[in-house]
Formats: C-alpha cells, structure tokens, sequence
C-alpha cells in the first residue's frame, strides 16, 4: 500500500462521469484539462486506465491522477 492518503469525495446521486469527478475533486482545473489527462491514458479508474471521459463511476469507485487517489462515497 502507498503512503498516501485516499480521499473520500461524496457524491449526491449514485453516478457520476469521470470528468464531472475529476472537476468535483479539484484534480483538474477545468473540462479541457480532465479530457486531455484521460486521452493521454494518465487517469486509472479501480487501479486500471480508462480512457473514456463519461466513464460511469459509482461510489466504491477509485479515481488516481498524479498520484492523488480518491474514492467515491455516496451522500454529498
């Protein structure tokens, strides 16, 4: 197991696309930023990449760019 922490981000509804998570979790700044990582193969979803922006994530769901892990939880 690494040495960082995964942070729990809360989601409302029970899905979310990748590139809303990516915007909602701050590891992007903005949509151009979140579908040029995720084109480039730098974003992996439940530890395998995934090139497809409106990817469907629910929570239980891990989300790593740079090295900064987060995990989908629901009731935010």
């Amino acid at each position: 197991m690494s040495s960082h922490e995964i942070i729990e981000i809360p989601i409302r509804d029970d899905m979310i696309r990748l590139g809303q998570l990516l915007k909602l979790a701050s590891l992007v700044e903005d949509g151009v930023e979140a579908t040029e990582l995720i084109k480039n193969g730098l974003v992996k979803v439940n530890d395998e990449i995934d090139d497809r922006r409106g990817r469907q994530l629910h929570p239980g769901d891990t989300v790593t760019v740079n090295g900064e892990t987060v995990r989908i939880t629901t009731g935010g």
